[in-house]
C-alpha cells in the first residue's frame, strides 16, 4: 500500500528503477522510448554522467546556502553564461525551482516595475486562449487552459485573454498566412483600449504553445506586430519558455525564430534537464533597473531560489546542449522526425495537423480530416493514444481540448536531443499502433 498522493488516484503506476539515454526502464526490466521527454524536460536523455558528476561536485563543497545571505558560484556561473546567450536586452536571471514559479516571478516583477515607475494602475495581464503558463494560481490564471482553470476560478486574479495564432483552425479562407496573424495580433491592441492602456501591465504568451495546443507556432511576422503593440502603449512582453526554450525548438531561446525581444522571458524544464528541479526568469536591464533605481528590492522570492546544486546541474546541462553543438543536432533530428511522422501518418484519415519545430512536435487528431471535426470529448481518444502507446513501450504525451479547451485531441512529441534515427522509427511505429486503436 503506497502512501503516496498520485495525480491520478485510481492509476496503478509502474516503478521507474533506471534510466539509459532515451529510455526509462521500470521494476520488471520494460523498457520504455522517452518520445515526449516526460512534459518536455529530459533534453538529454537519461544518466549522463557528465552532469551526475556536476551534482556530486556541488554536494562536495556545499548543498545549500539561503539567497538573503549568499550567493554561489553556480549561480553566478549559470547566469553569466544563460545573459551570453539570450535575446539582446536581457541582463539579469532570478532562479527558481521550476515553470510555474518562473512565471510567478515574471508576473509579480511586471507589476512591481511599474509600481516602481509611478504607474500604479498597470495591474491587468493579457494572455491567449489555449495556452498554458502553470499550475499555481497566478500562472494558472494567465494560462488559457480552461480545463485546468475552471475548478479553480473563484480564486484567481481575472486576467483577458485573446485569441492564439493558431493557422491550422484559425486561418480564414482567402487569407495569407502572414495576413492570419496580423489579425490576431490586432485582438491585443483592441484588447488594451479595451481595458484602457493606462491598467495593462503585460502580455505573454508561448512563442511554440506546448501542452494545451500540442506544439503550435506563431506565423510569421506574429510576434513582431505584437511587440510593436507592446512598446506602442507601454506593456511589457513575456515570453514563456517554460517548455519550448532551451534548445527544443532548434534555437537556445525559441523567441530567436521570430525575430523578437521580450521584456521578460521564463525558462525550465530543458533547463535543468530533469537532473534537478529548476527555472529561471531572465529580465531586460530596463527592469532590473527600474527596480536597482527604486525600492531596490524584489518583493518576492522563496527558500530554494538559487540552489547552488540545481545551478550546478543546469550549468552543466547548459554546457553540455552548447559544447556538443546539440541545437544544430535538434534542427537536423527535428527535421527527420518531422518527414517520418509526414511519411508514416500524413494521410492517415484521422491526423488533420503535423506541426512544430525542432524536437518539438504535435499532431493534431480529428474524426474527419476534410472538415477537421474532432472527435467526441466523451470519447476520450487523447486517453486511449496514451494508453496504447505506454503498452507498447512508447512515453508520448497526448491531451484533450485541443480546440476550445474541451473538444480536440493532440499528441505532443519532445524526444532527447540525443535521440538517434532508429530510435525515430522506433517512436513513429509505436505511434502508429497507438493510432490504430481510434
Amino acid at each position: 500500500m503506497s502512501h503516496v498522493f498520485p495525480r491520478h488516484t485510481k492509476a496503478k503506476l509502474p516503478v521507474a528503477t533506471g534510466g539509459e539515454g532515451c529510455y526509462i526502464i521500470d521494476s520488471t526490466g520494460k523498457r520504455y522510448l522517452d518520445g515526449s521527454g516526460g512534459a518536455a524536460v529530459s533534453c538529454l536523455g537519461h544518466g549522463d554522467p557528465e552532469i551526475a558528476a556536476a551534482i556530486s561536485g556541488q554536494l562536495e563543497k556545499v548543498a545549500f546556502a539561503h539567497t538573503g545571505f549568499f550567493t554561489s558560484d553556480s549561480a553566478e556561473e549559470l547566469a553569466d553564461l544563460l545573459i551570453e546567450h539570450a535575446p539582446k536586452g536581457i541582463d539579469r536571471v532570478f532562479f527558481v525551482s521550476g515553470g510555474s514559479e518562473a512565471v510567478e516571478a515574471a508576473i509579480k516583477l511586471a507589476r512591481q516595475y511599474h509600481l516602481e515607475n509611478g504607474e500604479p494602475g498597470r495591474h491587468r495581464l493579457i494572455a491567449r486562449r489555449q495556452s498554458y503558463h502553470g499550475n499555481t494560481l497566478g500562472a494558472l490564471a494567465a494560462g488559457g487552459n480552461e480545463w485546468r482553470r475552471q475548478p479553480f476560478s473563484p480564486l484567481m486574479i481575472e486576467t483577458s485573454h485573446i485569441a492564439p495564432c493558431y493557422e491550422y483552425r484559425n486561418r480564414r479562407e482567402g487569407e495569407t498566412a502572414y495576413e492570419y496573424g496580423q489579425r490576431v495580433a490586432g485582438e491585443l491592441e483592441d484588447e488594451i483600449n479595451r481595458l484602457g492602456p493606462e491598467t495593462v501591465m503585460a502580455f505573454i504568451a508561448e512563442p511554440v504553445v506546448g501542452a494545451t495546443a500540442g506544439a503550435v507556432p506563431a506565423v510569421e511576422g506574429y510576434f513582431k506586430r505584437i511587440r510593436e503593440i507592446c512598446d506602442r502603449y507601454g506593456v511589457l512582453l513575456i515570453l514563456d519558455e517554460v517548455m519550448c526554450g532551451m534548445g527544443r525548438t532548434g534555437s537556445l531561446f525559441a523567441c530567436e525564430q521570430d525575430g523578437v525581444l521580450p521584456d521578460i522571458v521564463t525558462v525550465a524544464k530543458g533547463l535543468g534537464a530533469g537532473y534537478q528541479p529548476v527555472g529561471a526568469m531572465l529580465c531586460s536591464s530596463k527592469i532590473y533597473s527600474a527596480i536597482e533605481g527604486g525600492s531596490g528590492f524584489f518583493q518576492h522570492g522563496h527558500t530554494y531560489i538559487g540552489h547552488p546544486v540545481a545551478c550546478a546541474a543546469s550549468l552543466a546541462v547548459l554546457k553540455a546542449i552548447l559544447n556538443r553543438d546539440l541545437i544544430t543536432r535538434v534542427q537536423e533530428k527535428g527535421q527527420v522526425l518531422f518527414d517520418r511522422l509526414n511519411a508514416a501518418f500524413g494521410q492517415h484519415p484521422h491526423v488533420g495537423d503535423i506541426r512544430g519545430r525542432g524536437l518539438f512536435r504535435g499532431i493534431e487528431l480529428v474524426e474527419d480530416r476534410s472538415t477537421k471535426t474532432p472527435f467526441a470529448h466523451e470519447r476520450g481518444v487523447n486517453k486511449m493514444i496514451k494508453k496504447a502507446a505506454f503498452e507498447s513501450g512508447l512515453i508520448c504525451y497526448p491531451m484533450g481540448g485541443t480546440v476550445d479547451g474541451v473538444r480536440g485531441d493532440h499528441v505532443l512529441l519532445a524526444p532527447p536531443f540525443i535521440v538517434e534515427d532508429g530510435q525515430i522509427d522506433e517512436l513513429v511505429t509505436k505511434l502508429g499502433i497507438a493510432l490504430d486503436t481510434i
